[in-house]
């Protein structure tokens, strides 16, 4: 009875402080309601997960940074060689023809000639050029100098004999293709050449399906194909293949006042340091609009890169460009590649070519880049207005010099796997296996949106396991796999495997290496043996698709729509 009245007396007791502690949490429900009904809507998207920029700390000599994220002016030790591939010394380029490869006067026919158009940027032109040589040889056709884009986003006016040494590309490849400057006349007329496009990656037998029966038409033995880019399927036999690498590797050189200023260059750049990285930063406002990327620029960063991504009438529109972020389908920004770099063990102390047009942002995105790696450099400052006065009014030019330097680099940083990048990869592949590196975008950007919250020995150990496979090292990609331009695997030749020597002799410095490589081919020990810019409105109005006959619009062959595609993010790439 006792425990019962005692419990009635605490029950009554509390009964009357219910009411009151209700109405004080009512109170509080009510004043934060308030409160979120008066604060300004967040914008989600302008909070893209941005972290602090990179900080210098001007009493201390061994670290700057944050918080405990604290990044060192000096590389860790990452227990490998920064400046060489492992086991490069057993690969070397093999590109000479079987003896099955017969000569070009041997299987070319009189009176049929190829002309193509190409499209886009230097290196977007480089491939198409490299495959139109195979083109006219699957043809048996003599090839006429290819035609270079001057009406594209580049707006470049150059010809081919004004970037390209003509001459010495017509003599090389003379026992391959028959090449000639200009169609021939006819009494006193030129020949009129049948216009057409052919598809995306058409192979051999695309061509012999759709093209050859143009070109045996009476009254039409002269061809032109029209925006000729990735027309040519990526895999082929071998031979051709090893013709597509004697074009790239060996028959295109720059003109000699081109190769002789970018030598100049890389001079410069050898006499401030042993060693150098050259960067293809590739953050330019167009390249950013393009890839429809968002860094956290508020409103008007996306009404600036809106504008310009509305030239390419074929591209959709990005409802979350958080997400292209994530999918790795976006450049790092200028701090981001810094500090990968340092994670990856080079210091303060290296020097860097940045290979750029107008970087978005100016000087306050390079900044962070620069406080990282302080002996930063460009054509533009290691060469005065004077020196660069033939070239600056040229974006194919000025294109080219930065091509030389970032090919005689020790290590050559890609931040797109555009054009450039691919094609220098492949390159550097097939000149003995120089460091090249690609960001692994999509594992390196959920770290850096994190790296605020561990420390750098955590961060710099992720970057490195993160970056495997993604160096330059061979073997990095199997046989057959990427494009064939970036993964040459048919013209590379493995020493320890097949227990030969190659011609290409001894890199005794690189300079060098680019007077004398259109003379060597390797020997060949293989005899048996995934893009571009769309067209703006402006630009495909321009463009006279003349086809109307059955051949190009005829059932899909092995390697080639029948129609233009409506091309992915992944296959777009851009200069």
């Amino acid at each position: 009875m006792a425990f019962q009245r005692r419990r009635n007396h605490y029950y009554h007791r509390f009964r009357f402080l219910i009411p009151f502690i209700s109405s004080i949490f009512g109170g509080l429900l009510l004043f934060f309601a308030l409160l979120s009904f008066l604060a300004p809507s967040p914008n989600v998207s302008d909070h893209t997960h941005r972290i602090p920029p990179v900080q210098f700390n001007a009493a201390s000599d061994k670290a700057i940074g944050v918080s405990h994220f604290r990044v060192p002016r000096n590389g860790a030790r990452s227990g490998r060689d920064l400046w060489t591939s492992r086991n490069a010394k057993f690969y070397s380029g093999c590109s000479n023809a079987s003896n099955k490869f017969r000569k070009a006067n041997a299987i070319t026919h009189p009176n049929r000639y190829l002309l193509i158009a190409t499209s886009g940027g230097l290196n977007q032109q480089r491939t198409g050029i490299t495959d139109a040589v195979v083109a006219a040889r699957i043809l048996n056709a003599t090839l006429i100098v290819p035609k270079l884009d001057q009406k594209s986003f580049w707006k470049d006016s150059s010809n081919f004999s004004e970037i390209f040494n003509v001459n010495w590309f017509i003599s090389f490849l003379s026992k391959d293709v028959n090449i000639i400057h200009q169609l021939p006349k006819r009494g006193r007329k030129t020949w009129n050449a049948h216009s057409m496009r052919v598809p995306r990656k058409c192979s051999e037998r695309c061509y012999q399906n759709r093209v050859l029966p143009v070109l045996l038409k009476r009254m039409c033995q002269a061809i032109q194909l029209s925006k000729f880019d990735y027309r040519l399927a990526n895999k082929l036999e071998t031979d051709l293949q090893k013709l597509r690498c004697r074009v790239n590797y060996h028959a295109l050189k720059f003109t000699d006042s081109i190769e002789k200023m970018g030598e100049k260059l890389v001079h410069r750049m050898r006499a401030r340091s042993k060693h150098y990285i050259a960067l293809h930063l590739r953050f330019e406002p167009d390249m950013l609009a393009f890839s429809g990327c968002y860094y956290g620029g508020g409103e008007k960063e996306r009404r600036e890169l809106g504008k310009i991504r509305r030239r390419w009438k074929t591209l959709h529109q990005v409802s979350n460009p958080e997400k292209e972020r994530r999918h790795g389908k976006c450049p790092l920004t200028p701090e981001e590649v810094g500090l990968m770099l340092r994670a990856l063990g080079y210091g303060q102390d290296v020097h860097i070519y940045v290979a750029s047009g107008e970087v978005y942002g100016g000087e306050e995105t390079l900044a962070p880049l620069k406080a990282l790696f302080p002996n930063f450099y460009s054509k533009e400052t290691i060469a005065s207005k004077q020196e660069l006065e033939n070239f600056s009014s040229y974006s194919s030019r000025m294109a080219a010099l930065d091509f030389i330097v970032c090919d005689e680099s020790d290590v050559f940083v890609t931040n797109n796997n555009g054009n450039m990048a691919r094609i220098l990869a492949g390159r550097r592949r097939y000149f003995g296996h120089k460091p090249t590196i690609r960001p692994n975008a999509k594992k390196l950007y959920r770290l850096f949106t994190n790296r605020a919250n561990m420390t750098w020995g955590a961060f710099s150990s992720r970057v490195r396991t993160y970056q495997r496979g993604f160096m330059g090292e061979p073997n990095e990609m199997r046989p057959g796999r990427g494009e064939f331009h970036e993964n040459p695997s048919p013209c590379i030749c493995e020493e320890a495997r097949f227990h030969v020597k190659s011609d290409l002799g001894p890199r005794k410095n690189d300079t060098t290496r680019r007077r004398d490589e259109a003379a060597m081919v390797g020997d060949d020990q293989n005899n048996d043996y995934e893009p571009e810019w769309p067209d703006s409105e402006e630009e495909e109005e321009q463009v006279e698709f003349q086809d109307k006959d059955p051949f190009n619009t005829s059932v899909e062959y092995e390697g080639g729509n029948s129609e233009e595609p409506n091309l992915e993010l992944e296959e777009i790439l851009s200069d």
